[in-house]
């Protein structure tokens, strides 16, 4: 047999092989519509709720791809996939394995509130590729994310993953941002530790994440990052949220969670920042107003020559929460201290204003919707402080703060302490 011969025959005998096999493997698998309703089944069973497809298509060749387009579950507010498409390894498919090489994630609307009322059955299946890797790449175009309370901010993103699911390199962006905001994870080796670099409101927020696991499986997520020149209006606006006060903030974050699953693990974030705002501009209250009306009136801002204080948030089954403690700001010669929580949209703060370079202070409230709080401030503790201030550029600081409180007991309705029996008070003739 001549070698030309030879060799057609060596390619030959693969590529009818390859034919058989094909033919085989098409007469097993199914046609679009029959890999649709199969698809709707599994996902039903995995999620607890109806769902439909609007169709789905495979082929095996020249690789196995199978592509999803209008996948809705039946709720109020569904979860949308536009497209989906899944690229499977071929070799994994030989060893009786589903492995996805890679999954592009097109068009997608994730509720938080419907994800929440999934129920998927106990015991559902699982991809399995052993010691390997399930999924090697994720990516994802116009995901939208609809937190509890309606919000909805656009991502761009992808994950590289390692085995057990851990990120190898992870990014999300932003798309159409300025200043840009993008995350990225990258894994340091084999350590279950990933150097984290966060750009958002002109600023940066790197550092470090770490995750540890325990043998009853619990899972518990750490991290330190340091906020740097974040420009605190343009961060917030950045995921959709109304800013509430502008300037450039630096400081130092730790964060935590626990959970069994990824899932859990985000659910119980707590983040805790010592922060400080350099040129702090609260947006939509004017202090001085306020002052004069005694709450009344108060649109406006009040630009503020310091602002500092701790924030922290948490995770909840309803949003998150966010308490702010140790707040001290100062705006001329006064001054605020207080503390404050924001959560489903309301605001509830307390505090003390001081008049007269710190010396005079007079008890605050704000409460009601972050978009228009109503502010408080007590008719006859405000009194008692302008008192105070004006008696103590006549008669000195402590004869001034006990005037202040004989003016205090009086609007109250209380006793008034004379103010010849002020310590220091000076006798009229």
């Amino acid at each position: 047999m001549k070698r030309r011969q030879k060799w057609a025959l060596g390619l030959g005998i693969p590529a009818a092989v390859l034919v058989a096999v094909s033919l085989a493997v098409a007469w097993w698998l199914p046609t679009d519509e029959e890999l649709a309703a199969r698809l709707t089944v599994e996902a039903e069973e995995r999620l607890g709720v109806r769902v439909t497809i609007g169709s789905a298509h495979w082929e095996l060749l020249p690789r196995p791809v199978v592509v999803v387009t209008d996948f809705r579950t039946r709720q109020s507010k569904p979860l949308v996939i536009g497209q989906l498409t899944a690229h499977i390894k071929a070799r994994a498919l030989l060893d009786r394995k589903l492995v996805f090489e890679r999954i592009d994630v097109e068009d997608a609307v994730l509720p938080r509130n419907s994800i929440r009322a999934f129920s998927g059955t106990p015991g559902a299946r699982e991809p399995d590729a052993g010691d390997g890797v399930v999924l090697e790449h994720l990516a994802f175009r116009n995901l939208t994310w609809i937190s509890h309370g309606g919000i909805a901010v656009i991502y761009d993103g992808e994950i590289e993953f390692d085995a057990r699911w851990r990120p190898r390199y992870a990014e999300l962006r932003r798309p159409g941002i300025s200043p840009p905001f993008k995350l990225t994870l990258k894994r340091e080796g084999d350590a279950d530790r990933w150097q984290a670099r966060i750009h958002v409101g002109g600023g940066t927020l790197h550092g470090n994440v770490e995750l540890k696991s325990a043998a009853s499986g619990v899972m518990r997520l750490s991290g330190r990052l340091s906020p740097i020149d974040v420009e605190v209006a343009s961060a917030v606006a950045a995921f959709n949220r109304r800013p509430a006060v502008g300037g450039k903030g630096s400081g130092k974050t730790v964060l935590s969670a626990e959970g069994k699953t990824a899932g859990e693990l985000a659910r119980s974030l707590h983040t805790r920042t010592v922060f400080s705002v350099n040129r702090a501009t609260i947006l939509r209250f004017d202090l001085e107003q306020a002052i004069s009306t005694l709450g009344k009136e108060h649109d406006g801002q009040t630009a503020l020559q310091e602002l500092t204080g701790q924030m922290d948030t948490q995770s909840t089954e309803e949003g998150i929460r966010a308490t702010y403690t140790a707040l001290k700001a100062r705006a001329g010669k006064r001054s605020v201290t207080g503390e404050a929580t924001i959560y489903k949209r309301q605001v509830e703060a307390s505090g003390t204003l001081y008049l007269a370079d710190g010396a005079i202070g007079a008890p605050f409230t704000v409460s009601g919707p972050v978009s228009k709080p109503h502010a408080s401030v007590p008719p006859a503790s405000y009194a008692a402080a302008v008192a105070s201030a004006a008696a103590m550029t006549v008669i000195g600081p402590g004869a001034g703060a006990r005037i202040g409180d004989a003016v205090s007991r009086t609007l109250e309705g209380g006793e008034p302490q004379p103010v010849a029996a002020v310590p220091g008070a000076v006798k009229e003739n």
